[in-house]
């Protein structure tokens, strides 16, 4: 998480404020919970970008807070209009260097190696409940890991969560054993 944060400074020339990531095993209506206590904004806008390898397989969530994307596209140094096409531009490149440096860095420390969908936006400008709905998971619990991401002297805010799928549990948990042992 911090490799991801480092990679988004450096491409930015500026500062990121990481918070303390939050690991937690939740059911898809604790996401829910989490993902409302977020941001207090009425809208947010995300994108997601599914993953898999060696018996472990996740989805990468990133929210961004709606105030964000003018200062995203200074920062950016983007010089056209701030259209819905902009901001979903905006959001991909921002989301490819969290997600890439983030997983990899995952996909490295426990001696694996991920493959990944390609990344989707859930929405623009929406209440967070339209991005994700607990009633179609398809599994029961997952591992959780939630950073927020902030950009010092401008205001943009992310929350980056990794989901890992209940079936990946038992394989990650042998891993990080063997890595601690």
């Amino acid at each position: 998480m911090g490799q991801a944060g480092d990679k988004l400074a450096r491409l930015l020339d500026t500062f990121v404020v990481l918070s303390i990531p939050h690991i937690e095993l939740m059911q898809p209506s604790d996401i829910m919970m989490a993902l409302n206590s977020v941001d207090a904004n009425t809208s947010v806008s995300g994108v997601c970008q599914g993953f898999i390898g060696g018996g472990i397989s996740g989805e990468a969530m990133l929210l961004f807070n709606d105030t964000s994307f003018a200062d995203l596209a200074k920062i950016m140094k983007y010089e056209g209009e701030l259209d819905e096409q902009a901001e979903r531009e905006l959001l991909m490149d921002t989301t490819n260097v969290l997600f890439g440096a983030c997983l990899n860095g995952i996909a490295e420390q426990i001696d694996m190696e991920f493959s990944y969908g390609p990344p989707m936006v859930l929405g623009q400008h929406q209440p967070i409940s339209a991005l994700f709905d607990s009633q179609t998971a398809k599994w029961d619990q997952a591992l959780v890991t939630e950073i927020s991401y902030e950009l010092e002297n401008y205001n943009v805010h992310c929350d980056l969560l990794i989901v890992m799928t209940e079936s990946s549990l038992e394989l990650l948990f042998k891993k990080l054993d063997y890595l601690l042992a």
